[in-house]
C-alpha cells in the first residue's frame, strides 16, 4: 500500500532516527525532527496507523518504535525511486598509483569499509559470458545417452543421462540438430524461458533430454566462474560497533561466514537475477530474511555490479546491520561501481588476479 506524504515524512523520520541512535523512536521526537508542524498525538495517531500496516512495531509497551523488515524495505524502495544519486570523482583515491587490478580491489574494498563503518566484500571479476560451443549427444544403449558439453576455453563436461524409454539413432541425431542449432553461441544468460520452452516444444517427448543438457550447461559455466573467482573482505571488526549483531553468538557467525568466503558466493549473481530487489543501477538490498545466507538474517547486505568490459563482472557489497545509513551505503557502492567501470573501460582488460595465499590485505580486518 502507497503511503500518503505525512505517513511517508514520519516514516522516514522514525528511519533516519533510529540509523542514528538504535533506540525505539517516540513521537514528541518526530514532532521537533520533521516539518510538518503536527502535535505529538497527532503524531502518534500516523505512527498507530505506521503500525497496523505493519512498516513499525513497538518493542515494549511504554518505548517508542522501531521500524520492521517490512519498513526498511520501504525505506529503501522510497530512495531508489526518489533520488538519484550522482556518481563523484574516487579515481584518485582508488588507484593511488597502483597499476595491478588486484591492489586496486583491496584498495577499493578497504575503501568501503572505513567510508561506511560496515563491512565490505568484492569479488575478482568473471567472464561472465562463456558461450555453448558445441553439444553432442551420443547413444550408448537404447536407454543410455552420453551428454558432453563443451564451452568457450574447450572446458568439457560428460553426463550419462538415463532414459524412461528406448530412444532410436535417429531421434538422438535429431536432437542434436535441435540442439546445436539453437544453443551454439548462447551464453547462460541468453538461454531464457522462452527460448526453452520452445526447444522443449520441437524436441517432444524427449524434453528430459533437454532438462538434462540444460542443466549440465549451467553447472560447467558456473563451476568454471566459482573456480575463478576470489572475495575481499574488510571491516569485519565493525559489526562490533552494533549492539544487535556484536553478542558472541551472532559475531561468531558472521566472522565464520566472512572467513569462509564461499559462504558469500550467494551473493554474486547474474545481472537477470533478483529482479524484484534491484533498482535500475543494478544495486541490489537484502533485508534480514531476505539474504540468501543463513547467519545474515539479522543484517542487511547491499550489493551492486561492476564491469570491466568484455563480458567481464564482479561484485561489491556491504554488510551491517538493518538499521544500516542505506542512503550513503547505495551512494557508496553506485561510485565506486561506476568508477571501476571508467578504469577499465576502452583499454585492453585487465587480467583475473592470480589466486595467491592468504593475507591480511584480503582476508578480514
Amino acid at each position: 500500500m502507497e503511503l500518503d506524504s505525512r505517513k511517508q515524512k514520519i516514516m522516514d523520520a522514525i528511519i533516519q532516527t533510529y540509523l542514528k541512535t538504535g533506540e525505539p523512536v517516540g513521537s514528541r521526537t518526530i514532532s521537533k525532527y520533521t516539518d510538518l508542524n503536527l502535535s505529538s498525538a497527532t503524531i502518534r495517531n500516523e505512527m498507530s496507523d505506521l503500525e497496523e500496516m505493519g512498516y513499525i512495531i513497538q518493542p515494549h509497551t511504554s518505548a517508542g518504535r522501531i521500524p520492521t523488515d517490512k519498513g526498511y524495505r520501504l525505506y529503501v524502495d522510497h530512495l531508489v525511486n526518489e533520488k538519484t544519486q550522482q556518481v563523484t570523482a574516487m579515481n584518485s583515491l582508488m588507484i593511488a598509483k597502483t597499476t595491478r587490478m588486484e591492489e586496486v580491489l583491496k584498495q577499493v574494498v578497504k575503501l568501503l569499509a572505513n567510508n561506511t563503518n560496515y563491512t565490505a566484500m568484492l569479488s575478482t571479476p568473471n567472464y561472465k559470458h562463456n558461450k555453448v560451443k558445441f553439444i553432442q549427444l551420443s547413444r550408448l544403449n537404447p536407454r543410455q545417452i552420453l551428454n558432453v558439453v563443451v564451452i568457450d576455453g574447450n572446458i568439457v563436461k560428460n553426463h550419462i543421462i538415463d532414459l524412461n524409454e528406448d530412444i532410436t539413432e535417429q531421434q538422438v541425431l535429431k536432437l542434436n540438430l535441435l540442439l546445436n542449432t539453437r544453443l551454439n553461441g548462447l551464453s547462460l544468460a541468453d538461454i531464457n524461458l522462452g527460448l526453452i520452452s520452445n526447444i522443449k516444444e520441437e524436441a517432444g517427448a524427449h524434453s528430459q533430454i533437454v532438462n538434462e543438457v540444460l542443466d549440465t550447461i549451467a553447472e560447467v559455466i558456473r563451476a568454471e566462474t566459482d573456480e575463478n573467482m576470489e572475495i575481499y573482505t574488510s571491516g569485519a571488526n565493525n559489526i562490533f560497533k552494533y549492539p544487535e549483531l556484536a553478542d558472541s553468538e551472532n559475531a561468531s557467525k558472521l566472522i565464520s561466514t566472512l572467513e569462509e568466503k564461499k559462504l558469500l558466493a550467494d551473493f554474486i549473481q547474474p545481472e537477470d537475477t533478483d529482479k524484484d530487489k534491484k533498482d535500475d543501477d543494478g544495486v541490489r538490498v537484502y533485508i534480514g530474511d531476505e539474504s540468501p545466507v543463513e547467519s545474515m538474517k539479522d543484517c542487511s547486505v547491499v550489493t551492486a555490479t561492476y564491469e570491466l568490459g568484455d563480458g567481464m563482472q564482479g561484485t561489491i557489497g556491504i554488510i551491517g546491520p538493518k538499521r544500516m545509513d542505506y542512503e550513503k551505503v547505495m551512494d557508496n557502492l553506485k561510485t565506486v561501481k561506476a568508477t571501476l567501470n571508467q578504469v577499465f573501460d576502452g583499454g585492453s582488460s585487465p587480467g583475473i588476479p592470480e589466486k595467491h595465499e592468504e593475507s591480511e590485505d584480503n582476508g578480514t580486518s
